[in-house]
């Protein structure tokens, strides 16, 4: 079942989802003002409409070891779209890019790399980054802080605001 237009508990379902994606069904439906059974029914359905992706742990990545975050800005010789693919392909095969943004103006992508230190970093924009087809510039930028993370959207359009706290 593809629903097109999100009705208000729809809306509260996704935002709840975001701010806490292991909440248990039975919370989520005493949230949104539902039984369990038709909550679950609904999260299904935008699962199969393509509004939820998945869900995920986000992780502390300098408690795990990734010490070092670096936002890297590429040109390619080439913006046929058949080698824009083939990059986009090979960064795919790249652990330590956790992000890829195809951009509009002088650069063609930036990506986000996690990396244990700057060697490891060093390793990777050397001999793998600087080395691929058609990569014609790079320049990076290493990040000092993270000021704010917010992963998802903002669902303040949909007059939610925040769900209330756990």
């Amino acid at each position: 079942m593809t629903r097109i237009k999100l009705d208000t508990v729809d809306q509260k379902i996704l935002s709840n989802l975001q701010a806490n994606g292991r909440m248990t069904n039975v919370d989520l439906a005493d949230r949104v003002g539902i039984t369990a059974p038709p909550c679950l029914r609904r999260v299904r359905a935008l699962e199969e409409a393509g509004f939820i992706h998945g869900y995920h742990a986000q992780l502390n990545q300098g408690a795990l070891g990734y010490g070092i975050t670096v936002f890297a800005m590429v040109g390619l010789d080439s913006q046929a779209e058949a080698d824009l693919q083939a990059f986009e392909e090979r960064v795919t095969a790249w652990p330590l890019v956790r992000e890829c943004f195809m951009l509009n103006g002088e650069i063609d992508f930036i990506l986000k790399i996690v990396a244990r230190d700057l060697a490891e970093f060093q390793h990777f924009l050397t001999g793998e980054l600087t080395q691929a087809k058609h990569v014609a510039s790079v320049k990076t930028s290493l990040t000092i802080r993270s000021s704010k993370c917010e992963p998802g959207i903002p669902l303040a359009e949909f007059g939610l605001g925040q769900p209330r706290p756990i």
